[in-house]
């Protein structure tokens, strides 16, 4: 049984022509965060956030502020200034150069200085097949995913992230800090001191082809991979270590905001009972 607020997103490709060109767009405006955002731990200033209609940079302060939308909706690129001006661009499978090219204009032309996108590595390439109807969908997804990510994030009493999306794996998340470190590393350089555990849900990629939820563990403590997991979802060692949920299976289920839920709910239990320090300990 599927429902629509999942809805399909199957291998095609358009489908996958229409997620290449996204996620590159989307680098393009991480780069601009990056250039433009003083450094957050976890580099959460360089991530975007979920919006109506697709995703956001949300207000850049700048010397004159800024904001710039990925329109999934509506196919199209957007990008507004607090002086009123505005600039959209459909988009139609076009390279990430031109995009960063339409960005670099509008920055310029608002008196927008100090955010340098010269990218000499960004791509020319084009997707011809890009389909704005599977943009559409794939906006509906981010939105109905982000949704159940913040009430699972609303249960949760330590430190979580926002719930963003990273632009260089192209994967949506919500990372769990317990607050605790991890001994023998320097525990000024949270990448690799803070134990975390992260939620997300990524369109496909090299590891595995098609959508999938996951959920990994820094570090992973062997005890983990014990965990009983909803039957559908399943422990991965090869890639990555992490548990594993396809995106068609959490459609085919009967309910699948109730079983997104316990797939989630069991392994932060299970998180806090291996990884907290005061369980760990001989």
């Amino acid at each position: 049984m599927s429902h629509s607020i999942f809805p399909p997103l199957d291998n095609s490709e358009a489908i996958l022509d229409t997620r290449n060109a996204m996620h590159a767009y989307a680098r393009v405006l991480g780069d601009c965060l990056k250039a433009s955002r003083s450094k957050r731990k976890h580099w959460w200033h360089a991530s975007l956030r979920p919006s109506l209609k697709g995703l956001s940079t949300g207000v850049v302060r700048a010397a004159t502020d800024f904001e710039l939308e990925l329109n999934f909706h509506n196919a199209a690129l957007c990008a507004s200034s607090s002086d009123g001006n505005a600039v959209e661009v459909d988009l139609n499978g076009q390279s990430a150069a031109e995009m960063e090219q339409v960005l670099g204009e509008f920055l310029s032309a608002n008196g927008i200085v100090g955010v340098e996108l010269a990218n000499a590595d960004r791509s020319d390439i084009t997707w011809p097949a890009f389909s704005r109807s599977h943009a559409e969908l794939m906006g509906q997804a981010l939105g109905s995913i982000s949704a159940e990510m913040e009430a699972f994030r609303a249960g949760v009493r330590e430190e979580t992230s926002p719930v963003q999306l990273w632009p260089h794996h192209f994967d949506l998340s919500m990372i769990w800090l317990p607050g605790e470190k991890i001994a023998g590393q320097d525990p000024n350089d949270e990448e690799y001191s803070d134990k975390q555990m992260n939620f997300g849900f990524a369109f496909g990629d090299e590891s595995i082809p098609e959508p999938y939820f996951y959920v990994t563990a820094y570090p992973t403590p062997d005890a983990m991979a014990a965990t009983r997991l909803p039957a559908g979802s399943e422990w991965k060692t090869d890639g990555f270590t992490g548990a594993v949920l396809t995106y068609q299976t959490l459609r085919d289920t009967s309910d699948p905001s109730a079983y997104l839920q316990d797939f989630w709910t069991r392994l932060l239990a299970s998180g806090q009972q291996h990884m907290l320090e005061e369980n760990t300990k001989d």
